[in-house]
């Protein structure tokens, strides 16, 4: 009987296993988006200064029993208008929705919220990104689903469209 050599079995399982690690990285909802480490933690706090054209946001607002948006936005992110109207109507279904207007002119952000409308309940400014750093936010748009005790249910990395609103939000909205 002939001895095989580990040399001639290792190159097709390493191809095997290779194919299986891209087949199964495939599978995902979006292959794009980075694994949230907050989803099932708590909210981190929050540290926003104060908005003048929105009423001031807390680490209360994120444990009153409600489900709760947390929305990072900017007024010179293109994407940012691409979901400003799922944002809308979820403030019209009666979501809670609170805004940080990140890395941006104040000016520029009101400016923003008065040309398409504002849907948030309340919010604040994350100038120097700290907030956001401490949320996990890679860029934005990025929005957090924050059950009534604070805790993260859900990440969605890039514009909160009706797809990601159909497929992913929605499901958990439905079983609160």
């Amino acid at each position: 009987m002939a001895k095989v050599s580990p040399l001639m079995i290792a190159p097709p399982a390493i191809f095997a296993g290779l194919a299986a690690l891209f087949f199964f990285g495939m599978q995902r909802d979006n292959p794009d988006e980075l694994p949230s480490a907050m989803v099932g933690r708590e909210a981190p706090a929050v540290e926003v200064t104060e908005l003048g054209f929105l009423a001031p946001f807390t680490d209360a607002d994120l444990r009153n029993g409600e489900l709760t948006l947390v929305n990072f936005w900017a007024s010179w992110c293109a994407p940012c208008r691409a979901e400003h109207p799922t944002l809308m109507q979820l403030q019209d279904e009666g979501i809670k929705i609170m805004g940080v207007n990140y890395k941006d002119n104040a000016q520029n952000g009101a400016a923003f919220l008065e040309e398409l409308g504002d849907p948030f309940a309340k919010g604040g400014a994350d100038t120097n990104g700290k907030m956001a750093l401490n949320w996990g936010v890679y860029g934005v748009p990025e929005t957090y689903l924050v059950d009534g005790d604070g805790k993260i249910l859900l990440r969605i990395a890039g514009p909160l469209v009706q797809r990601e609103l159909e497929k992913r939000l929605r499901p958990i909205l439905d079983a609160q």
